[in-house]
């Protein structure tokens, strides 16, 4: 099978050595994403802004593989601060309808650009 790169600017600009999502067969994986408007690559102020511009930045990428996050069947969680659980719950349970995908939440001492929160996936798509 061949992989496809896929990139919007909708999303921020990958700030390392990777592609924001790979696509191979009807699999994608979706690169972390942190809080970052895409227009301005600036990190957005607080918790819950920070966990929504995740949500907005993936469902972007999402949209430009051929999916949507409905198609997302399993997503890891970083979080710099795990009091930060309940929160990302509430925000998350806004982005994505149940049945919700498989998800680990981990706590880490810092992500890049001092974000609070990154969040990666892999989205199954149907054709």
């Amino acid at each position: 099978m061949s992989k496809t790169i896929i990139s919007t600017p909708n999303a921020p600009a990958a700030i390392g050595t990777y592609s924001q999502a790979v696509k191979v067969g009807y699999t994608v994986y979706l690169a972390g994403q942190l809080g970052l408007d895409p227009a301005t690559m600036k990190m957005a102020e607080g918790i819950d802004a920070q966990i929504v511009r995740v949500f907005e930045n993936m469902a972007a990428v999402a949209e430009a593989a051929g999916g949507s996050l409905e198609d997302v069947v399993k997503i890891n969680v970083f979080l710099t601060d795990l009091g930060n659980f309940v929160k990302f719950n509430e925000l998350m349970a806004q982005y994505f309808p149940e049945p919700y995908p498989a998800r680990a939440v981990i706590g880490v001492a810092s992500l890049p650009r001092g974000a609070l929160v990154e969040a990666d996936g892999v989205m199954e798509l149907s054709k």
